[in-house]
């Protein structure tokens, strides 16, 4: 079995995320890519615009026609921050005989060098990196931390051409915020129907 972990604080969950999941899940071969919600992420600090709960609830909306995806709650506690190393370290014990790749997007892959145990990951996981607007690949590579770039020449990365979706959890959060309606191809329909009964981001 291979099994794809997908992290994000998910604020809210957009069709670019489950867009960005799906081509990665075809184009590795995975029998899954698992949403992880982060429910404390180390590297943003400060109060959640929404809580892990609801995020996660979100993202079940956001997949729930999509038999191949599917949402954790492995890092869903908000008293702790969450660890990429200790999530994959995790799945491991739980599924000993899976290939588990991590995935996640170019500007996050960018500032890998900056989360805990990076090495760790890149010695013991395949990496899959997502295209972002913005990014080109070759820049990107250029710019690396002199340490990552080395890692990543003797790694197992892989590289994954999905659609480049115009949606930003940022300004959805802003227009969700004034009471707008955002665009009806940037969301699940019953994502901002569930933003709306709970008064999410007001």
């Amino acid at each position: 079995m291979k099994i794809g972990l997908f992290g994000g604080s998910f604020d809210p969950v957009h069709r670019g995320h489950v867009e960005a999941a799906a081509a990665a899940r075809r184009a590795l071969g995975l029998d899954r890519v698992e949403l992880v919600v982060t429910g404390r992420p180390p590297h943003k600090e400060g109060p959640r615009s929404a809580p892990a709960l609801a995020r996660y609830v979100m993202a079940e909306l956001a997949v729930l026609d999509h038999p191949d995806l599917a949402v954790s709650v492995v890092e869903l506690d908000e008293t702790r921050k969450s660890y990429t190393i200790d999530t994959l370290e995790l799945r491991r014990r739980e599924l000993p005989d899976a290939e588990i790749w991590w995935i996640l997007g170019a500007d996050a892959f960018a500032e890998l060098h900056t989360w805990r145990r990076f090495r760790a990951i890149l010695a013991s996981f395949p990496v899959a990196v997502l295209a972002r607007p913005g990014f080109d690949r070759r820049e990107l590579l250029a710019g690396l931390d002199a340490e990552l770039a080395r890692l990543v020449s003797g790694s197992r990365v892989e590289w994954v051409e999905n659609p480049l979706v115009d949606a930003s959890s940022t300004r959805l959060r802003e227009v969700l915020a004034s009471g707008g309606r955002p665009p009806e191809d940037r969301l699940d329909p019953r994502v901002p129907r569930f933003v709306e009964k709970y008064r999410l981001y007001r």
